[in-house]
């Protein structure tokens, strides 16, 4: 006889079990190790409906799309009169009385959605630009309508608070860009969006802390067109000399670099300094620092010297053979 139980457990009380299989067919939950029913006639909130293929599925759906943050209705209002189009599809008798429902829904709107629409599109154009992931984009706009609540937004511009909760949300999920980044895209100054972001980070207290060279390896070597090993290779050099401490102190952006181009050298895939800087935004005189740094913290001197002279001497093969060619 299945025993009901009003709450789920935690614990099997029979055995002490803490693993559950789900049965769907019988709607009850069973204890994995001694088989007790722990719950019976559970509901099925699943759809009665079967899709075999995506179009069924996309066409026997009856749920509308899901709630984002993304919008300034959460994607819940219904707006009347989107487009002059739409006012053609209503009978003629009709259309004064939807132009006049039209014009009145636009005057009802609160202050805080006309915030928000205008704010969201051009977080919509900052995510784009920077071609940053969804989660990144519903965070920001969380935020913001938090920072809109709580009259943060009141006597600045919308531009350079979305810009600072961008840098501030991109730099707590692991996908920081730099200061530069968000200027260039956002069109606020740098100095403005940094002023912002400690007013935002402090009133709404979210405590940033400094951004990991790691984090930038990825986009950087992907900018760069260096392989996984070389990006491997230099994630391993930034864990090395995060432990001496070798990075403390520094901007995370040119210790990024600079481990990138060691690991480029070493790998047989050189960039030049000149070719990071230009690609990522450093000075070549910051990696050049940055570099000497870390090949003699990490004991790489031998190493590396060994790889350039190994390559100057190919180098200096392929030009005595190519001479060779000419001449004959």
């Amino acid at each position: 006889m299945p025993r009901k139980t009003a709450k789920k457990a935690k614990v099997c009380p029979d055995c002490g079990s803490k693993y559950f299989r789900e049965d769907p067919s019988r709607g009850e939950t069973v204890c994995a190790k001694c088989g007790l029913v722990l719950e019976a006639e559970m509901i099925d909130t699943s759809p009665e409906w079967r899709a075999f293929d995506e179009e069924q599925m996309s066409r026997r759906t009856r749920a509308g799309a899901p709630l984002t943050f993304t919008k300034h209705d959460k994607g819940l209002t219904t707006e009347i009169g989107r487009g002059r189009g739409e006012l053609f599809k209503v009978a003629p008798s009709k259309r004064a009385q939807y132009y006049r429902l039209t014009k009145w829904q636009k005057r009802l709107v609160e202050s805080k959605d006309r915030n928000l629409s205008f704010a969201l599109s051009e977080l919509q154009r900052l995510i784009s630009f920077l071609g940053l992931p969804r989660s990144v984009h519903e965070e920001v706009a969380k935020k913001y309508e938090q920072a809109v609540d709580r009259g943060l937004v009141r006597g600045r511009s919308m531009e350079s608070v979305i810009a600072a909760l961008l840098y501030t949300v991109c730099r707590e999920m692991g996908t920081p860009r730099t200061l530069e980044e968000i200027a260039e895209a956002s069109g606020v100054e740098r100095r403005e969006i940094g002023r912002t972001y400690r007013y935002i980070a402090r009133e709404l207290g979210m405590r940033i802390l400094p951004a990991m060279p790691k984090d930038y390896v990825p986009r950087f070597a992907s900018m760069l067109g260096l392989t996984d090993t070389v990006q491997a290779r230099a994630i391993r050099y930034l864990k090395k000399a995060k432990k001496i401490e070798a990075s403390s102190g520094k901007g995370p952006t040119g210790v990024a670099a600079a481990a990138l181009y060691i690991a480029a050298v070493l790998e047989g895939e050189k960039r030049t300094q000149r070719e990071i800087a230009d690609a990522i935004g450093v000075t070549e005189v910051t990696i050049r620092n940055r570099f000497k740094e870390l090949v003699e913290k990490l004991g790489l001197e031998e190493e590396v010297e060994k790889k350039v002279r190994e390559e100057s001497s190919e180098r200096i093969e392929r030009k005595a053979r190519k001479l060779a060619k000419k001449r004959k």
